[in-house]
């Protein structure tokens, strides 16, 4: 894994989590918090949509789009357990 490859998650996973924060009203964790988010919800996104066998497209605003929906449903999972 290099360096480019690892500066790329974190840039995507910065984008998905802030935008998904500012849709669904995250943790307000600040933007460190907005990245693990994000990266995180790009693992979730991906392995949604290659499970379901949909495919949004090649390219980085197709994993912007993977990476939102999947931290969209974190936070909405994890809002959803500290309800509890």
């Amino acid at each position: 894994m290099s360096a480019e490859t690892i500066l790329v998650w974190i840039v995507i996973g910065g984008i998905a989590g802030i935008l998904a924060e500012a849709m669904v009203g995250g943790l307000r964790s600040g933007l460190i918090g907005a990245i693990l988010v994000g990266i995180l919800g790009a693992i979730i996104g991906g392995w949604l949509f290659g499970v379901l066998g949909i495919s949004i497209g090649a390219g980085i605003v197709g994993e912007i789009i993977k990476a939102l929906i999947g931290a969209a449903l974190l936070l909405l999972i994890l809002r959803g357990t500290r309800r509890l």
